[in-house]
This record gives structure tokens, C-alpha cells and sequence, in this order.
């Protein structure tokens, strides 16, 4: 029998046939361009600072591009050459052709002389202000490339920094400020600083009234003839500058149309305003209480006009969500022959009632799960203060499948009220917020049903009260300080309660009544707003408290436990903290890590967390190789037989990673581990090895791996994830990793070891 061909040999044939078929198709005279060689003082051995930085610079801004290439094969060429000149514009051939394909890029597309005026002019820009770039091109074997010879010269520093002679109240506002300046003495020319100091001073303008003032009213002029390869430089107004943009002006009257239409545009500018504070409020229907626009209109009457005013005003009024549209106009009287302005608030509200349905996917670490569909009533403006009241219902599941087990499917039902109130409600207390966000007082009523299947069930009935603020864009807090839950299992009255407590142990502090009193604390920091970043944080950070006031006052019941209505009073501190980190590797692929830790603290009538405050390890948005909340505590392993093991902890430690990529159209994959475990603070006598020891963590943390596809539509994510785990943490010492017995060929393998997870919305 003859050799095989090696697949490297087909690799190669490939690579070799893919490069050769570049140029096959080019006509007679044509040459591919290759792309672009810059090389800075090639007769010189000094380099300039950041030598390699502004050499890749200068030649990514070299134009055109050349065709895109992978390990040095033009591979959209490729498979533009490949597909040929297709016979009609559809079929297989023209997708391959148009889609997947290229034209090549030919050597007299390059334009030399606009390219070495563009690397000059970036190279003055940066303070090489007698730099010369010089083109010409090299042919080879129909082929052929750019090379660009940049001779720098020394580079320009700043040697002094003046402004407007103080002469009057523009100048002198300038020269107060001029202390924050960006253009430093002994720092380099940098002809982006001198834009950035004209918005500078721009913005100092705009905050002490002067509306009208442009930073193209200001001039830097650069004076470079002191020799020693420096510079003097000049900031001042321009001569044209008009007369508007050189003096401050202040706020006449403010107008507000809080039920504003275009339709009604002319009835609404006849009505007689009615008179409220510095407002003049035109408003036949009296949408909303006057008071309302105290907190989201920063002017006041006859003060000069300032931008932190109007930004804030214009950031209350949209962040509210009262409003649909929102515009300030300011306007000024006499046509400039004055210096002030009427403000004209115009906002068209949002329909008072609406009805939302939304797919979402939350990772949680209690018991309900973390995927639902929401129904959602929005009533808005309830009390003509911008309040908004939504009453919901959700439904969730839960599903985990293993071939050695059944399905383990969860499901839980959801109805919720919650009142918001766009401000602070506190007794004998006004608080005052002066951001650009409003702070937000929030009283929710709901109830929840958790279905363990046949298993049993849990009712839960919660009430909050507290507030919810943004300190800026980034950062959140919320803080109730009035907490109540209480939970009532159910269990299937064919099963006997005792069996089930011996067969899932922990089970009978699952199934117990729980009357949770307290307060808590959150803190959120994020900035995945910001897309362009190429790498984004999130951080949330929590405190909870429960029984810690009432258990003071609460009598005993007849087990000596502190009670309230018969039911016992958990007690307790729980603390836990979530960062995660996201990583752009490029525009297709992103690189997700998490940090996951939690540790509760009970005393009095429980020695561990109550069950709905527990910490969970195993599931689809956890640790996916090992059913849902299965893992622990510690090196403690539930029975298989059991189909909701439930094991929760009073501390946690959970790390993700998951690489995703973009495959086509809305399809994503993901390759991820997972490692983490929970345990309890103290021994459980029916649980061995669950209690928590600093020393032991690293040798008792469970690992998982595996890969997914993601259905990412923007509006929704559906997902699939594969996970199988390569160390066990209730095996014994020394036999916890299990690479070794990984075999995906064999079906006991696969039974015993592969976890299909499905979820709605990403992990983390």
C-alpha cells in the first residue's frame, strides 16, 4: 500500500498554489502593489523617539491598501482569481468572486506625490518641522512596492507659551485658567495639543457665558525662527472673531413646553404660561407638577449662561424616561444687540402606557435561575411627578443534559410590582443631587415560584425599599435599607420527608421556612458603554445584612430560636464581589475573564446562610462541566441518583475565561474554562470535607472546559455550550485531574463526563 499524502504536504501545496496565483490573472503591464516601505534617515545612525511607532504610522497611512493578506497569502485574491469571471451576476461563482474576494490592488493606483504630502504633513505635525519625504517604486516579477524616505531633521520643542495681554474680561478669564494649559515648556511641538488647548479654553469661555465663542476664534501661532530647534508660541483671539462670540450673555427667561408636539406647535405658544419659580410653563393639561422641572433645569433667571448647566439640564431631562424627545434652544433677544438669551425647553413625552416582552439571560448566584421571558405594563408619570409603575411577569428555565442522568430542568414564575420615583424620599431629610443622573427611590412587591420539578418547590415573597443613583456614567449605586423576604418550600406530598432528607443532604436546610429583615448595598462600575475601547470593564461589589436590627427586639419561639410570627430570623453578613474583564484581540474575537468571590457570615439561629442566600457552584452560567448547583461544598460529592442536588455555601470562589469569535452572520463560537467551588464556614457532619480551609482552596477547586455557538441577533443571544471536566474535586488527593481518562471516542466517557448547556444571554 503507497504512502499517504501528509496533510502538512497538502498545507503546503495549498500555501504554494495560493501564491502563485496572485499575479495568473494580471494583464499585460500590470503590476500588484505589495504595499508600502517607509525608512526614516537611512543615512543616518541616530534614531528619532518612537522610531518604529511613527514608521508603522507613517506606512498605515500610505494609500491604497494593499490586498489582504494571511501568513503572507492574499487570500481575498485568491479567491477572487479563483472564482473567475462569472457568466451571470448570481450563483456560487459571483458570491465567491464579490464576497469572499478581491480585485487586486495594482501598482498604478498608487498616488506618490499626495502620499509624501500626507507623511510630511504627519511628520510636522509632530514637531519635525523641516522634515522632507520623497517617494519611488520597486518592481519585481509583476510585482511591485512603495518606498518612502522620510529625512526628519531634529524635532521642535516648546520654548515659551503666551496668551491674550489681559486687557478685559475674555482675556482675563483666559489668563486665569491659562495655569491648566496643555502646551508645556520643554515638551514637544504636537500640533494635537494645540487643537485640544483651543477646546480648552473654549470650555472655560462656555462656562463663564460666552455662548457664541468657537475655538476657530482662537489662533496658536508658532513662531520657529529662535533657532536651537525651538519654539515660541502665541494664543490669541482672531481679528474677524464677531462681536457675538466676545461677550458673555445671560438667561432672560426660560419657556417650557412639557407636552410639546409639532401638530400643536402654535396653540402652545399662545397659551398664558403659568408662573412657577424662574419658569414660564406652557402646559394647558398640566402633564406634570411644576416642582418636577426644579430638578432637571439647572438656569435660573437673569445668571450667566454656563455649558456644565446645560449639559446637566439636557442629561436630567433625556435620563429621567419621561421623555421621548428633548430640545433646549436658546435664542437671543434683539439679535445679538444685547447679551441675552431666552431659553426655550421643548419635550414631547413618551405615551403613558406601554407593553414590553423581552428574552433575557442573567447569571445569578442564588437558587432561580437566571434566563427568562418578561411580560412587562409600564404606566408612566403615575402621580404627574415622572413617576413610572411596572408590573411584570417572567417566566424562566434552566436546563442542563448529561447522559448519565436525566434532564435537569428548572423552571420559575415571576410576578413583580415596582414604583419609581424620580428623586429622594427620605423621612425628615431632603437630600439634594446636582448631576447629570437622577437619583431614583424604588418600592417593589413581588412574588416568585421556583419548580424543582417533582422534586419540591419554593414560594417566595419579597418587599424593598430603597434608592438608586449614578454618580456618573460609570458608576451606580443602590441601597436598600429595608429588605424582607420570606420563603415557604412545598414538597411533593407522595414523598416521604425524612427518605428525601437522607437521600440529598444539605436538603433540609433547603426545605426549611425562612424570614429574611435587613438591608443592602451595591456598587456597580462599568464602562462597556464604551465601544471603541479595546478593553472594557465591569465590577459590581455587594453587602447584605439580614436580622441584624429585629434580632435585637425579636422574641423566642418554643426552640429557644429568636422568631418573628412563629418563623425563624436568619442572621447573618453576606459580602460578595464580580469582576470581569473583556478584551478585544481584534475586531472579530474578544477574550472574557471573571472573578467571582463570595463569603457569608450567619450567627444566631443558623450556623450557615439562609438557602435563598447561599452561594452555588456548577450550571450553565457557572462552571458548565458539572451540573447545576452540584459542585461542594468542598470536597464533598452529592449521590448521581440525585436530579437537584442543591449544595450552596457560605463562601465562593469562581474564575472563567472564554474566548469568543465571530464565525458568520449572527453565529459566534466560544472556547472557555471554567474553576471554582463552594464551601461551607463550618462542618457539616452529613457533608465531609465541606468545611472552608485557606489552605485547601487551590486543591479543591473543580475545572471545567469546552467550546459553544452563540446566536447572537443583538436583540437576543441564544447559546449552546459543550463542557466536560478535567479535575475533580471530591476524588481523592492526587487523582483530582483527569486529562488522562478524557476519551471522546468512547461512549461511557461521553455519557458519564459531557454537559450540554442551554441559556439565553451570554455566561458573564
Amino acid at each position: 500500500m503507497k504512502n499517504p499524502i501528509k496533510p502538512h504536504f497538502l498545507l503546503f501545496l495549498f500555501l504554494f498554489l495560493a501564491a502563485c496565483s496572485t499575479t495568473k490573472r494580471l494583464k499585460p503591464g500590470q503590476i500588484l502593489y505589495t504595499g508600502a516601505e517607509v525608512k526614516i534617515n537611512p543615512d543616518s545612525s541616530a534614531r528619532i523617539d518612537d522610531q518604529k511607532y511613527v514608521k508603522s504610522t507613517l506606512e498605515d497611512k500610505t494609500r491604497p491598501k494593499p490586498n489582504k493578506s494571511f501568513l503572507g497569502i492574499k487570500y481575498k485574491l485568491f479567491f477572487y482569481n479563483l472564482a473567475g469571471e462569472p457568466a451571470k451576476p448570481k450563483g456560487f461563482r459571483h458570491w465567491l468572486r464579490t464576497k469572499l474576494g478581491e480585485p487586486p490592488v495594482l501598482l498604478s493606483e498608487v498616488k506618490l506625490k499626495y502620499n509624501n504630502d500626507v507623511l510630511t504633513s504627519y511628520l510636522i505635525s509632530q514637531g519635525y518641522l523641516q522634515s522632507v519625504v520623497t517617494g519611488d517604486t520597486v518592481v519585481k516579477n509583476k510585482k511591485g512596492k512603495a518606498i518612502y524616505t522620510a529625512y526628519t531633521g531634529q524635532r521642535y520643542k516648546i520654548n515659551r507659551i503666551t496668551f491674550p495681554p489681559d486687557s478685559g474680561n475674555l482675556a482675563s478669564i483666559i489668563n486665569q485658567h491659562k495655569g491648566e494649559t496643555l502646551l508645556k515648556a520643554g515638551e514637544y511641538y504636537d500640533l494635537e495639543n494645540y487643537k485640544n488647548e483651543r477646546i480648552r479654553i473654549d470650555n472655560d469661555l462656555k462656562e463663564s457665558g460666552y455662548f457664541y465663542f468657537s475655538p476657530d476664534y482662537l489662533i496658536v501661532q508658532v513662531d520657529s525662527t529662535i533657532g536651537k530647534n525651538l519654539v515660541n508660541i502665541r494664543v490669541r483671539v482672531k481679528d474677524i472673531a464677531p462681536d457675538a462670540g466676545l461677550k458673555p450673555y445671560t438667561i432672560k427667561n426660560i419657556n417650557i413646553y412639557p407636552n410639546y408636539s409639532l401638530r400643536r406647535d402654535s396653540v402652545l405658544r399662545k397659551l398664558p404660561p403659568v408662573q412657577y419659580n424662574d419658569f414660564n410653563i406652557y402646559d394647558n393639561r398640566n402633564t406634570f407638577k411644576p416642582r418636577v422641572f426644579d430638578r432637571l433645569v439647572f438656569f435660573k433667571k437673569d445668571e450667566l449662561y454656563n455649558r456644565k448647566d446645560h449639559n446637566q439640564s439636557l442629561n436630567r431631562m433625556v435620563n429621567i424616561g419621561a421623555f421621548q424627545s428633548v430640545k433646549a434652544e436658546f435664542l437671543p433677544i434683539d439679535s445679538f444687540k444685547n447679551n441675552q438669551l431666552n431659553l426655550n425647553i421643548y419635550l414631547t413625552p413618551l405615551k403613558k402606557n406601554s407593553l414590553t416582552f423581552g428574552v433575557t439571560g442573567t447569571s445569578k448566584s442564588n437558587n432561580f435561575v437566571g434566563s427568562e421571558v418578561k411580560l412587562t405594563q409600564t404606566t408612566r408619570n403615575l402621580f404627574r411627578g415622572a413617576e413610572i409603575l411596572e408590573v411584570s411577569a417572567s417566566g424562566g428555565f434552566e436546563t442542563q443534559v448529561s447522559g448519565k442522568s436525566q434532564n435537569l430542568n428548572s423552571y420559575s414564575f415571576t410576578a413583580e410590582g415596582k414604583l419609581t420615583f424620580p428623586r429622594f424620599i427620605v423621612p425628615f431629610y431632603k437630600p439634594e443631587s446636582t448631576n447629570a443622573f437622577i437619583p431614583k427611590t424604588i418600592a417593589s412587591i413581588s412574588y416568585q415560584l421556583l419548580n424543582r420539578g417533582s422534586l419540591y418547590s419554593l414560594n417566595s415573597f419579597k418587599g424593598e425599599y430603597g434608592y438608586s443613583f449614578k454618580e456618573n456614567q460609570y458608576k451606580e449605586h443602590v441601597f436598600n435599607p429595608i429588605s424582607i423576604n420570606y420563603v415557604q418550600p412545598i414538597i411533593d406530598p407522595n414523598k416521604n420527608q425524612e427518605d428525601l432528607f437522607d437521600s440529598i443532604p444539605g436538603l433540609r436546610y433547603t426545605l426549611q421556612k425562612q424570614f429574611i429583615i435587613g438591608s443592602n448595598y451595591s456598587f456597580t462600575y462599568t464602562d462597556q458603554m464604551e465601544t471603541q475601547r479595546r478593553n472594557n470593564m465591569y465590577f459590581n461589589g455587594s453587602i447584605e445584612t439580614g436580622g441584624n436590627v429585629w434580632g435585637l427586639f425579636a422574641p423566642k419561639n418554643e426552640e429557644g430560636k429568636k422568631a418573628i410570627f412563629d418563623v425563624p430570623l436568619s442572621q447573618f453578613v453576606r459580602l460578595e464581589a464580580d469582576f470581569r474583564d473583556y478584551f478585544k484581540v481584534n475586531r472579530g474575537v474578544t477574550w472574557a475573564n471573571r472573578l467571582n468571590v463570595g463569603y457569608g457570615f450567619a450567627y444566631g439561629n443558623d450556623s450557615s446562610l439562609p438557602f435563598v442566600r447561599q452561594f452555588f457552584a456548577g450550571g450553565s452560567n457557572d462552571i458548565r462541566a458539572f451540573k447545576a448547583r452540584s459542585l461542594g461544598p468542598g470536597t464533598f460529592k452529592v449521590a448521581d441518583t440525585v436530579r437537584f442536588a442543591d449544595q450552596g455555601g457560605d463562601v465562593k470562589l469562581m474564575l472563567n475565561t472564554e474566548l469568543r469569535f465571530k464565525l458568520v452572520s449572527v453565529l459566534y463560537g466560544a472556547l472557555f474554562a471554567d474553576a471554582g467551588n463552594v464551601w461551607l464556614r463550618r462542618e457539616d457532619p452529613d457533608r465531609p470535607g465541606s468545611k472552608f480551609n485557606a489552605k485547601n482552596v487551590l486543591s479543591e477547586l473543580a475545572v471545567g472546559t469546552g467550546a459553544g455557538l452563540r446566536v447572537d441577533a443583538t436583540i437576543f443571544v441564544i447559546r449552546l455550550d459543550v463542557a466536560f471536566p478535567v479535575r475533580k474535586p471530591y476524588l481523592p488527593e492526587g487523582q483530582r485531574w483527569v486529562f488522562d481518562q478524557v476519551s471522546f471516542g468512547s461512549k461511557t466517557w461521553r455519557r458519564d463526563n459531557l454537559i450540554y448547556n442551554i441559556g439565553i444571554g451570554y455566561p458573564f
